[in-house]
């Protein structure tokens, strides 16, 4: 999780996009990282379990899936 969120950073960073804020850590099992436009949520695999995402958002729209 810390490498993801790190590689996203550096991406956003190289092509002019701020993060606004960041909250949690690996440690929690939850990462989320705030572009203003675009937020983006990383979660542990026992948390995503937990919060059954993919059946949560079942209806929406898939842009870019990244695994």
């Amino acid at each position: 999780m810390t490498a993801l969120s790190e590689r996203i950073h550096d991406k956003t960073d190289e092509i002019g996009v701020p993060l606004f804020h960041q909250e949690g850590t690996a440690d929690t099992g939850w990462v989320l990282l705030d572009y203003g436009d675009v937020i983006v949520h990383i979660f542990s695999a026992a948390l995503r379990s937990f919060y059954h995402l993919e059946r949560v958002w079942s209806d929406a729209t898939t842009v870019v899936r990244v695994m």
